[in-house]
């Protein structure tokens, strides 16, 4: 929130974040739209037109208009149109610049911050600059921009693009009118970018004798920033995409956000920028150390707060920086009790173990994967800080930059910061959230967490909206909440053991075994021997001193030094590392190589006597709505929890060939199966006998569904078409010619029919179930496409319905996002065809299974593969809980995982041929497997 403080435009709807991440806005031009082509009844919009490197983003003077964004790469034409008319009697109109494109983004319409509306049409836009004569200058760069991002690697894009930033850098030089005085020498001058929260701002940087000038090429926010250097108080060197390439400068002892970040494109011209100021402050600025400021918190002459800002600072975190924000720890536990007791320890946390330690159950399940995790190995595959969870806090007083990040629309309403008690119960039991705080926390501006901006963030599973924040019993209102905060944090227990959480963050258990130590322990009493074992690492003796190589708590990447992205030649492979680096956070840098010392605290005084009083402070009512949602979570819980202890109910041969397919009334009374004998059949479970059997042609029916209210069986075929059966009338009612080969899955979500087909697409298609249930011949409307490199083999669609995972039959998994068409991330997941591939239940982990014998589970937000757990053999189908899987093999046996321990719990015989599909109830409740024998099986866990 501290770089949201700075001075806002707030009549100008224009923001940086409007562009994509890692994109250049280049030039403006005043323009008018025209919004019809018809001489006669055109009419005229006068705004902005912004040339951005992948975009073009024209912005209304009217305020009620909304600002469009339309995509280079969408566009299918971009030209000059020129005046035909040759009558020497009227004057020639003014050329025009003519744009088609397949898809605009609307934003910001009425002039109100909300998720980006996408209109997917071929349309036309045209655009009359006032200048007229820049007309074809404007027209080539778009044309050269718009090559560039049609590239088909993302490594020649960035490539292109660098180029043309970098030339458009040399043509130009620092406006030396900029000079606030005529006396002014200069000393240097080079090229770099303004750092800000998901933006990056090139321009040129000249110092002089008395001022520091950063001159951004496109003139925006400010012809030029100018810091006096005797204004100076802080600088920094920083890392930025762990690259030795960032310097921020601070003109105030205490300010969370600095005046200016920069990043250079070379360390030479940093460090010769950071020498030159330090030089010309070294009789005006005290330079600190880490141990300098540890002398003085020791002492009590610094706060716990400001102590953390300050070890924060060294250690490269910045505001400026959502991948390395200034990070605090969770201090309180309690967010339950009516009265926050600040003499009783069982208040706070315990500060000697990380977040993803402090449920003992928990950590045994991480430590045993650990175990067994191939090099290299790290034991969490999430970090505790990272822009997501930034913006996970701060999204009701920076919502652009949730935007922004997220492709143009907020997360789910249920994974919202919805509830300070809700947050940390999830910070200790979900099997991926290990987020520790920000300063907003222990700061005095609490509207971070109040809906002050009347957002429209969405609503709940039980159909509340999104508002402010739910505090815990004891804080009476959002301000007194933080004060109580910043009095725990400042508090004697927290004082007493608050140098053992800086020693996990900041200090020497920051990684290597004293990491390891510090999250499981048990360990340091342990042998040599057993603790190689139990870590599988390399040791080696130095000074009578036993050493262990490569024990890292997070991915390698998010450590300095953990990667030379300068080394690495591949583009593309470079750029997905970069992007893999901004996106999944970093650890700060290492600051102390030995225990960190305690505080001196004789004559520190508990604050808890600034805490309320019980008798003003009333418990929050629990919600009305949330007793059947918790009653279904619970059933499913406890499901889950007796799965190893599946029964068999009952077998049915009634196919001629494997079983594809499986769908259930909601009444659990009819059970519909699609083979590969190219028959659809009814099983009723009241009479135990088949009911009907149905052929739509002579080829092999992949998959099947059913539509809501239980009146359509969709079923999908080897011929290429899906075919739609009504239940009630007993035949086939439509049928949906959609695809070139094969058609392998599909999926239903929000009267939207995804198909995939060995044809190398996946399509989506309007499908309103109301519709088609009325016996309706419908109209299927093909809203999107996505193109593969081979042919798709399983889909899956996650829970809100926001994005699609497809799985190939080449091993490729990619991740799109279904508002915009666009892919978020692509990798070679498998060594072989993908079987399948499932979201958990929050969206945040994709598990696939393939012909290598193994599971995989890759990291949503990231597109980064976590975990690989190798199997005795092809696991063909699955369900699973985001911790527990369920999955059906070659051999037809069933097997239950815990992923945490990449362990086999339990292994059930089943079928006599693979198993080839598998559906579970919503409850979680019956499981009905279909295989090779031809067979369909009822199972049960038995409690």
């Amino acid at each position: 929130m501290a770089f949201i403080r700075k001075k806002e435009r707030s009549k100008e709807r224009f923001s940086l974040l409007l562009l994509d991440l890692e994109e250049y806005y280049f030039e403006q031009h005043t323009a008018y739209q025209l919004t019809n082509r018809c001489p006669s009844q055109k009419s005229k919009f006068r705004g902005s037109f912004k040339v951005c490197s992948k975009s073009v983003i024209f912005e209304p003077e009217d305020a009620s208009q909304p600002i469009l964004k339309i995509p280079l790469k969408d566009c299918r034409r971009i030209e000059t149109e020129e005046d035909n008319e040759s009558n020497p009697f009227t004057e020639s109109k003014p050329p025009c610049i003519s744009m088609e494109s397949r898809q605009v983004y609307l934003i910001k319409d009425g002039s109100v911050v909300a998720p980006y509306k996408i209109e997917r049409r071929d349309q036309d836009f045209l655009f009359q600059l006032e200048i007229s004569r820049k007309t074809e200058d404007v027209v080539q760069t778009l044309l050269q921009l718009h090559r560039a991002s049609c590239l088909d690697k993302l490594g020649d894009q960035t490539a292109m693009i660098a180029a043309i930033l970098q030339s458009r850098l040399a043509r130009t030089s620092f406006d030396k009118n900029s000079f606030q005085s005529v006396t002014e020498r200069p000393h240097m001058e080079c090229e770099a970018e303004m750092i800000s929260p998901l933006v990056t701002n090139p321009g040129h940087v000249c110092i002089t004798d008395q001022n520091l000038y950063f001159q951004p090429l496109n003139g925006y926010p400010d012809s030029a920033v100018q810091i006096g250097l005797h204004s100076v108080r802080r600088i920094y060197k920083r890392r930025h995409g762990l690259r030795p390439l960032g310097l921020e400068v601070f003109c105030s002892e205490t300010d969370l956000c600095s005046d200016i970040y920069l990043k250079f494109y070379n360390t030479k011209d940093r460090d010769e920028l950071y020498y030159y100021i330090a030089t010309f402050l070294e009789n005006h600025m005290v330079e600190h150390t880490a141990e300098s400021y540890m002398l003085q918190w020791q002492k009590g002459h610094i706060s716990n707060y400001q102590y953390m800002l300050h070890l924060n600072n060294l250690a490269d975190r910045s505001v400026n920086d959502l991948s390395q924000y200034p990070v605090f720890p969770w201090v309180v536990s309690d967010y339950s009790s009516p009265r926050l007791d600040m003499m009783n320890p069982a208040s706070f946390r315990d500060l000697s173990k990380p977040i993803g330690a402090l449920n003992t159950e928990r950590l045994e399940r991480l430590l045993a994967r650990y175990r067994d995790m191939p090099d290299p190995c790290f034991m969490y595959g999430s970090h505790y800080s990272s822009p997501g969870y930034v913006l996970f806090y701060l999204v009701r007083v920076a919502p652009e930059h949730m935007l922004c990040l997220q492709n143009g629309r907020y997360d789910h309403a249920d994974r919202m910061f919805n509830s300070i008690a809700e947050t940390w119960k999830n910070c200790l039991d979900g099997a991926t959230d290990f987020k520790e705080l920000i300063p907003e926390f222990y700061g005095k501006d609490a509207s971070f967490l109040q809906n002050e901006l009347s957002l429209n963030l969405g609503k709940r599973q039980g159909g509340c909206s999104v508002g402010d924040v739910v505090l815990p019993p004891w804080a009476a209102d959002a301000e007194d909440f933080l004060e109580k905060l910043r009095s725990a944090l400042e508090s004697q227990y927290v004082s007493e053991h608050l140098h053992e959480w800086i020693d996990l963050v900041f200090g020497y258990k920051q990684k290597g075994s004293e990491a390891i130590a510090a999250h499981n322990g048990n360990t340091p009493g342990c042998s040599i021997r057993i603790y190689m074992e139990l870590f599988s690492c390399t040791c080696i003796w130095v000074n009578n001193n036993i050493c262990f190589l490569s024990l890292l708590v997070f991915h390698p990447l998010t450590y300095e030094g953990g990667i030379d992205c300068d080394s690495i030649e591949d583009p593309d492979q470079k750029i997905a590392m970069l992007t893999q680096i901004l996106e999944f956070g970093q650890t700060p840098r290492q600051l102390f190589t030995t225990a960190h010392p305690q505080r001196i605290t004789p004559k520190f005084h508990n604050v808890s006597t600034a805490t309320t009083p019980s008798n003003e402070l009333s418990p929050l009512s629990p919600s009305e709505d949330s007793s059947f949602e918790d009653l279904t979570e619970e059933s499913k819980k406890l499901a889950w929890s007796n799965m190893s202890k599946l029964s068999l109910q009952s077998s049915h041969k009634i196919h001629k060939e494997a079983v594809t397919g499986i769908a259930v009334t909601r009444s659990g009374t009819a059970i519909f199966s699609t083979s590969q004998d190219s028959t659809l059949k009814m099983f009723s479970m009241d009479t135990n006998a088949l009911q009907r059997s149905v052929s739509f042609s002579n080829m092999a029916l992949s998959s099947c569904l059913m539509l809501p209210e239980d009146q359509t069986v969709v079923c999908s075929s080897w011929d290429n078409n899906v075919y739609f059966y009504s239940v009630a009338f007993g035949r086939r009612q439509d049928t949906l010619m959609g695809h070139d080969d094969a058609i392998s899955q599909m999926c239903w979500k929000d009267e939207q029919l995804y198909t995939a087909s060995w044809d190398s697409t996946v399509k989506v298609w309007r499908c309103v179930a109301a519709d088609i249930n009325s016996n309706k011949r419908s109209q299927f409307e093909l809203l999107a496409e996505f193109e593969h490199d081979a042919g798709v083999n399983t889909i899956s669609v996650s829970p809100a319905g926001t994005l699609l995972a497809s799985g190939t039959k080449d091993g490729t998994l990619s991740i799109w996002d279904v508002g915009s068409s666009s892919i978020l991330h692509q990798l070679n997941c498998h060594s072989g065809k993908i079987h399948q591939m499932s979201f958990s239940p929050d969206s945040r982990h994709i598990l696939s299974v393939g012909e290598d014998s193994s599971l995989k589970v890759t990291d949503v937000q990231t597109g980064m593969l976590i975990s690989t757990i190798p199997a005795e053999e092809e696991q063909r189908c699955f369900c699973w809980d985001g911790n527990t899987v369920l999955s059906g093999g070659q051999s037809g046996d069933l097997r239950v995982w815990d992923l945490l321990t990449s362990k086999v719990t339990q292994k059930l015989p089943a079928h006599t041929g693979a198993v080839t599909v598998m559906w579970m109830s919503e409850q979680c409740s019956t499981v009905i497997t279909g295989g090779e024998d031809k067979q369909i099986m009822l199972w049960r866990p038995q409690y």
